[in-house]
């Protein structure tokens, strides 16, 4: 079972600008269905993970059911329900069987934010980190991961104007 962390940055290291947008991904030339993309990765989640600040913004840009797959919401935050969603303020180490068992032998995706990655890393939870770089700087915003991870580079593939690299966890 792989834990990823597949996201997108910005060449400066930001998953989302000072405002929390991500107009500035959402504008690129990409082919979701081949080298790296996000069509390529789906097929190896079983279960997903985020953050209350990503499912807030899930919330108010793509309010339609956005994914088919068991996901856990790591918040303090009062949410209203949702189908197939689990919300919690557990430990990462404490939810994260839960989430392998849920994704009946696919991996889970850690979809955001950069801490709550970190949260994993810091308890030996994350396998792979997968990052599509896109030729635009932010300045500030969501950091991509604000801790010291060492990575072992796997793979690097052009995706139309994203680089993408795939990166093992250096324990």
């Amino acid at each position: 079972m792989t834990t990823y962390y597949y996201t997108a940055s910005s060449l400066d290291g930001f998953i989302a600008d000072g405002d929390g947008s991500l107009s500035w991904l959402l504008s690129r030339d990409v082919d979701h269905g081949r080298d790296m993309g996000f069509e390529t990765f789906r097929p190896l989640i079983g279960a997903c993970a985020m953050g209350a600040t990503t499912w807030q913004w899930l919330l108010d840009n793509d309010p339609g059911e956005w994914s088919d797959k068991p996901t856990w919401v790591f918040t303090h935050r009062a949410f209203a329900e949702a189908p197939g969603v689990t919300f919690t303020s557990d430990p990462v180490a404490t939810v994260h069987g839960e989430m392998v068992e849920a994704a009946g032998g696919l991996g889970v995706w850690i979809i955001g934010g950069g801490d709550l990655v970190g949260q994993f890393a810091d308890e030996g939870l994350l396998d792979e980190v997968w990052v599509q770089h896109a030729p635009v700087t932010l300045g500030s915003g969501a950091p991509l991961l604000p801790r010291r991870l060492e990575l072992r580079l796997e793979e690097v593939v052009r995706n139309r104007e994203l680089v993408c690299s795939r990166f093992t966890v250096v324990t």
